[in-house]
């Protein structure tokens, strides 16, 4: 029992930091940070090359990725059946507004999409932004009778039980 007590001990002391490197691990872990966040403020500055067949599939095969694996699932099956439709027709311009597009948070994204929030006026004059909101508000007006819709402006979810004390159900959401 003691031998493996002790052969555990030595194991743990390999595996875990001396005390000496702890002292470098803020140091280390910040500047780890500041190069993720770097990179994620400036991935609009992504190289564009549409040079080469094998160039333009990359970057086509990476923005529909991008587009489909938000993990936001309403989102990735709106933007990803969108960027797939779209994007062997698109230019240098229109990837780049793709890319600003892409790299917005997904709730803010949901919420400007479907008229929830009014977007920031930058976003407004992003032709990719206001193409995929007319499509968006287009497929809601075809699919959805307007009072199942909340009223522009106003969030959608007010709870699994928000018909309770309207003449609705005392328990459940019938």
């Amino acid at each position: 029992m003691a031998a493996t007590l002790l052969r555990r001990a030595l194991q743990l002391r390999r595996v875990l930091p001396s005390p000496s490197s702890r002292a470098l691990l803020p140091a280390a872990s910040s500047r780890l940070l500041s190069t993720t966040n770097s990179t994620q403020q400036n991935t609009t500055a992504i190289p564009i090359d549409l040079s080469s067949d094998e160039s333009r599939r990359r970057l086509v095969n990476s923005l529909v990725y991008r587009s489909k694996q938000r993990g936001f699932l309403e989102l990735d099956l709106v933007l990803g059946t969108w960027v797939q439709q779209h994007i062997r027709s698109m230019d240098e311009a229109n990837i780049r507004s793709l890319l600003q597009v892409l790299d917005l948070e997904n709730p803010d994204l949901w919420k400007w999409l479907t008229g929830q929030e009014q977007p920031p006026e930058a976003l407004s004059s992003n032709p990719v932004f206001v193409a995929i909101k007319s499509k968006v508000m287009d497929n809601l007006s075809k699919h959805s009778s307007p009072e199942t819709r909340s009223a522009p402006g106003q969030p959608w979810v007010r709870g699994w039980d928000d018909k309770r004390g309207l003449g609705g159900p005392k328990y459940g959401n019938q």
